[in-house]
C-alpha cells in the first residue's frame, strides 16, 4: 500500500521500528523522571516508585503521566511516520475533509452501544476461575492501577473533574490512538494487506498494555470497535472522539459516585453483574454497517 510520498521503507519495517522507538521512548521517560520527581517533590529517586501511589505526590504523578503519553506514545509515532512518508500528517489519518454531522451522531451510538458489550465481557471475565495465586496476583495488580488513578483524578470538585477530563480522558485517548490506530494498525494494515489481522493483534496488544487481566476482553472489545472506525473511515478523528467518550463517561461516573458520598476506590470497584450488555452486539454490528456505508459514500464523492 504505497503512493508517490512513501519514501521507500517498507511499513511491516516501520511497524516494528515503530517498537523499537516505543521503548526508546519509555527509557527516555524514565530517565528524565527522575530529576523531575526530585524537583517536584524534594523527595530522593529511590522512593518514587512508593511515591507514585501517595496523594501527597500527586502533582508530581500527574506530569509524569503525561510525559509518558507524549514521549512514549505520541512522538515514536509521528517520528516513524515521518521517516516513511514525506507527508506524515496525511499517512496517520489526520485529514478529516471527509466527516459529516451523520457519522458523528453514528461513532455517539457505536461508543455507547459498545460499553454494554464491554462492560459485560469484563463481568465474564470475573468469573473465569482461576489459581488463587494468579487471583491474587490479578487483585495486586488491578488494585495498584486504581490507586494510582484515583491520585491522579482526585474527583473532589468541579475543577479536579475538568482536569481528571484532560490527564485521564483526553491525552489518553489521543496519544493512545494516534500509536495504536494511526501507527501499529495503520502499517501493520498497509504492510500485510489484511486489516482485520491488524485490527485484532493491535487491539490484542492495546489491551495487554493496560496490565489489567480483569480488564482485558474489555479493552480487546474497545481497541477492535476503535480499529474498525479508523479502518472504515480513514481517519483517526473519530476513533480519538470515541476513546475521549469511553474515557469521560467512565470518569463522569465516577464523580458522580463521589458527589454521592462514596469513597473514589470504592466506586471504581462497581462493576456490571450481568450478560445483558452482550445482546447489544447485533446493534452494534448493524451501527458499523451504517458507518461503513457512509464513509464509502463520502470516499466516492471525493474520488
Amino acid at each position: 500500500m504505497y503512493d508517490n510520498d512513501s519514501k521507500g521503507i517498507s511499513y511491516l519495517a516501520g511497524f516494528f521500528m515503530l517498537i523499537a522507538f516505543v521503548i526508546a521512548g519509555m527509557m527516555f521517560t524514565q530517565v528524565i523522571t527522575g530529576p523531575i520527581w526530585t524537583g517536584l517533590t524534594g523527595k530522593n529517586i529511590s522512593v518514587l516508585r512508593d511515591g507514585l501511589m501517595g496523594p501527597e505526590d500527586a502533582k508530581a504523578v500527574k506530569l509524569i503521566q503525561s510525559l509518558s503519553a507524549i514521549l512514549g506514545f505520541l512522538l515514536p509515532t509521528f517520528v516513524t511516520a515521518f521517516l516513511l512518508h514525506r507527508r506524515p500528517v496525511k499517512l496517520l489519518g489526520f485529514e478529516a475533509h471527509n466527516m459529516q454531522a451523520k457519522q458523528l451522531g453514528i461513532v455517539v451510538l457505536i461508543i455507547g452501544t459498545a460499553l454494554f458489550v464491554s462492560s459485560s465481557l469484563s463481568y465474564l471475565t470475573h468469573l473465569i476461575p482461576v489459581s488463587p495465586s494468579s487471583k491474587e496476583f490479578f487483585d495486586r495488580l488491578e488494585e495498584n492501577y486504581n490507586k494510582q488513578v484515583s491520585i491522579i483524578i482526585d474527583l473532589k470538585t468541579v475543577g479536579d473533574y475538568i482536569l481528571g477530563l484532560v490527564i485521564m480522558a483526553l491525552l489518553p485517548a489521543f496519544c493512545e490512538e494516534v500509536l495504536f490506530r494511526s501507527g501499529f494498525q495503520n502499517f501493520l494494515t498497509r504492510g500485510t494487506n489484511n486489516p482485520w489481522l491488524a485490527i485484532i493483534v493491535v487491539s490484542t496488544l492495546f489491551s495487554l498494555m493496560h496490565l489489567s487481566y480483569y480488564g482485558f476482553l474489555s479493552r480487546l472489545s474497545l481497541g477492535i470497535v476503535l480499529g474498525a472506525l479508523y479502518y472504515y473511515s480513514g481517519t483517526i478523528w473519530w476513533s480519538i472522539l470515541a476513546h475521549f467518550i469511553y474515557n469521560a463517561l467512565a470518569i463522569t461516573t465516577l464523580y458522580v459516585y463521589t458527589l454521592q458520598g462514596k469513597p473514589l476506590m470504592e466506586a471504581m470497584d462497581e462493576k456490571v453483574e450481568n450478560f445483558w450488555g452482550i445482546l447489544a452486539l447485533l446493534p452494534l454490528i448493524g451501527l458499523f454497517i451504517i458507518f461503513k456505508n457512509t464513509t464509502a459514500k463520502n470516499r466516492r464523492r471525493l474520488a
